[in-house]
């Protein structure tokens, strides 16, 4: 099993970051096989023919679980996450489980992993089990921020992960 983390946070090492590889850890049982912080790329990301990104999407594309994690700006995730799932091919591009999560200054956009981001990662063909994750920004490392939707989605998760394997 091969899971990957993507963050769309304009910054580097952010906190978008340890949410994101919390819930991966959480969701498998063991630290993510691959990290996408977005915002180390620099411009690179822009740059349609540069094989290292060409790489990451072919690696993220192939991943059994893949969580896709941005801050709320606007009521939406990132440009910087939308520049990286635009490299995806329509319908063929994830092959595995497509977890949206966003954080957000408060719970006024917490329908915007669902409104937003849920429906690229299924038009590029992610498998979405559940709602969208959304935690509140100063909540972010507090286990208690994600225990009502982990109860909910590990049982999910893993028969799906056993199905793919």
């Amino acid at each position: 099993m091969t899971t990957a983390v993507v963050v769309g946070n304009p910054k580097p090492a952010s906190r978008t970051l340890d949410a994101a590889t919390y819930v991966a850890t959480q969701l498998t049982g063991g630290a993510p096989d691959l990290v996408v912080d977005l915002a180390t790329l620099g411009t690179a990301i822009l740059d349609w023919s540069d094989p290292g990104i060409g790489e990451l999407v072919t690696q993220v594309g192939a991943a059994d679980l893949v969580v896709f994690a941005s801050p709320t700006y606007k009521a939406a995730y990132t440009g910087l996450l939308k520049l990286f799932l635009d490299r995806f091919a329509g319908g063929t591009g994830l092959s595995g489980i497509a977890i949206p999560l966003m954080l957000g200054g408060s719970p006024a956009h917490s329908l915007a992993p669902e409104l937003t981001l849920r429906p690229v990662l299924t038009e590029i063909g992610g498998t979405v089990p559940g709602r969208g994750l959304y935690v509140v920004d100063s909540r972010h490392d507090d286990p208690e921020a994600y225990a009502d939707w982990l109860a909910a989605t590990v049982p999910v998760v893993s028969r799906l992960l056993e199905v793919h394997a």
